[in-house]
């Protein structure tokens, strides 16, 4: 049996704080922190749930433009409404889950992934 080489204290606050990025803001620096705990970090899911981040974060950006294209013929204000919503909730799932399961990743449902 293997032990785990990893702080758990430390990979839960370095997961948490990738999935926690997108409340500071909806501009480029929300995504250079996961990024930078990508980078910076040796821990595989410290580097998963960072690398998740950075997928959430394309995502909202690349809806919240859709949407707000849509917003043209109407059809957009509710969908941007929803996705402020899940732009909270998920999230905050995502950190529940980093702090009480920190040897597992978090895999957000419903998104694409680029990186």
């Amino acid at each position: 049996m293997v032990a785990n080489i990893y702080d758990p204290d430390k990979r839960k606050l370095l997961s948490s704080l990738s999935h926690g990025s997108i409340f500071l803001s909806a501009l480029v620096l929300s995504i250079g922190i996961p990024l930078v705990i990508l980078l910076v970090s040796d821990d595989p899911v410290v580097k998963a749930n960072a690398r998740e981040a950075i997928n959430f974060h394309v995502n909202v950006w690349f809806y919240g433009i859709l949407f707000g294209i849509l917003c043209w013929v109407l059809l957009g204000w509710p969908l941007l409404g929803l996705l402020f919503v899940v732009q909270w909730v998920m999230p905050v799932l995502a950190i529940r889950h980093c702090l009480q399961d920190p040897d597992e990743p978090y895999n957000y449902s419903f998104i694409f992934h680029v990186l």
